[in-house]
């Protein structure tokens, strides 16, 4: 169960480095590898507006001026296209298939870890990318990858994206770790203030972290793994669980427990960096560590059934727009997905901060993809599900 409660966040104004330790050229593979997707047609002309749209959507992704009049990216949309758009908060990856799956809704802004369960569950249909014209500048290396598209066949629009980093208290890690080993072997010299993140999808760090340590289980990709390597991945979180004091998953709780001091390294993003540096409370610094790391990809989405698949394209089309993808990512606190948006941002280093357009750290992270018994990889059909990546967590937890 992914339980990924993102609340928006607006960015703060510290500059925080993420270090290339000697990243890794590995990027996400394309395609998924085995069986095919439901045939389900894609619209091929946009007509006029059905003036309604249903949406699911991560907080603060689609902001209506509720939580503050400056940020409302719903309205003015609405009164261009007059389609008046219902937005239903979704807390976690599961909760949003559930709700696609019910053709309640016309779309939503689904990440790696939903995606594959959506389009090979026939929950979702495939999209025509030439009625989105903003797809033309959306950064090439988040196009055809294995989370959104198969057989070369885009699934949704990106929309914006970052790197799970490794985060630590610069007053009390005095070593600046560059590695994974830090919150995996050497977990014990910081026993009890490790943090972790709180999913399943977790189980991807630590194989990540394996297929450089420990070559001999022949990992190749994090989300492609066989029983047995699975199996490797979790001992290793089970070992790594005796260090953790807390995992989390509302980010806002990842910056309370480095602002008291009850964790001082663990995994994070890199607003969450931005929000404690804000703060001038702690000292803390952020990594990419030599073996790369896993990422998020978040991509709109259109159900199936999309009552409203009109209103749903142009909303495709304006949430990818530079001023409005610019705004998004400013208030949420990751990279947009449209190249021209850095042009907007009220931050003038903002894309700096998140390396928006930085196609050398894009290919050293390993978006997160749902695992599939058909190796995402292409490499065979022996991987295993995300239902057994779920069985595992439990375990590992207790």
């Amino acid at each position: 169960m992914n339980v990924r409660l993102k609340a928006a966040a607006a960015v703060g104004a510290v500059l925080l480095s993420w270090t290339l330790g000697g990243c890794s050229s590995k990027s996400a593979t394309q395609g998924t590898g085995g069986t095919k997707p439901p045939s389900i047609p894609q619209l091929q002309t946009l007509g006029n507006g059905e003036g309604q749209l249903n949406i699911v959507a991560w907080a603060g992704y689609a902001e209506d001026g509720s939580n503050n009049k400056a940020d409302d990216w719903v309205h003015p949309f609405a009164n261009q296209t007059g389609c008046q758009v219902n937005v239903k908060v979704a807390n976690t990856s599961d909760e949003m298939v559930q709700l696609i799956r019910t053709g309640q809704y016309d779309g939503v802004s689904a990440s790696g870890d939903a995606s594959l369960r959506l389009i090979y569950g026939g929950a979702v249909a495939p999209v025509n990318t030439d009625l989105v014209p903003n797809y033309a500048t959306v950064s090439s290396f988040l196009k055809q990858r294995g989370w959104n598209s198969v057989g070369g066949q885009m699934y949704g629009i990106p929309h914006g994206w970052g790197a799970n980093l490794l985060m630590y208290n610069v007053d009390v890690v005095r070593d600046a770790p560059n590695t994974w080993a830090a919150v995996f072997d050497d977990a014990d010299k910081y026993k009890g203030k490790v943090t972790a993140y709180d999913s399943p999808i977790y189980i991807a760090d630590a194989a990540l972290y394996l297929s450089t340590t420990k070559p001999e289980l022949g990992i190749k990709d994090p989300y492609s793994l066989t029983p047995t390597q699975l199996d490797a991945a979790v001992d290793l979180l089970k070992k790594q669980r005796a260090a953790v004091g807390e995992y989390w998953a509302d980010y806002t709780k990842e910056v309370q427990a480095f602002e008291s001091g009850t964790s001082v390294i663990g995994t994070s993003w890199q607003v969450i960096a931005n929000t404690i540096g804000a703060d001038n409370k702690v000292r803390v610094n952020t990594v990419l560590p030599t073996q790369g790391a896993t990422g998020w990809s978040d991509t709109w989405m259109i159900a199936a059934r999309a009552a409203h698949p009109n209103c749903m394209y142009k909303w495709m089309n304006w949430i990818s727009s530079p001023a409005v993808n610019a705004q998004v990512a400013e208030y949420f606190g990751e990279a947009p997905a449209q190249t021209k948006a850095c042009d907007h941002t009220s931050q003038k280093d903002f894309c700096d901060v998140y390396h928006a357009t930085d196609e050398k750290l894009a290919a050293a992270i390993h978006y997160w993809t749902s695992p599939q018994k058909q190796c995402v990889d292409g490499s065979g059909d022996n991987c295993t599900p995300y239902s057994e990546w779920v069985d595992k967590w439990q375990q590992i937890k207790g």
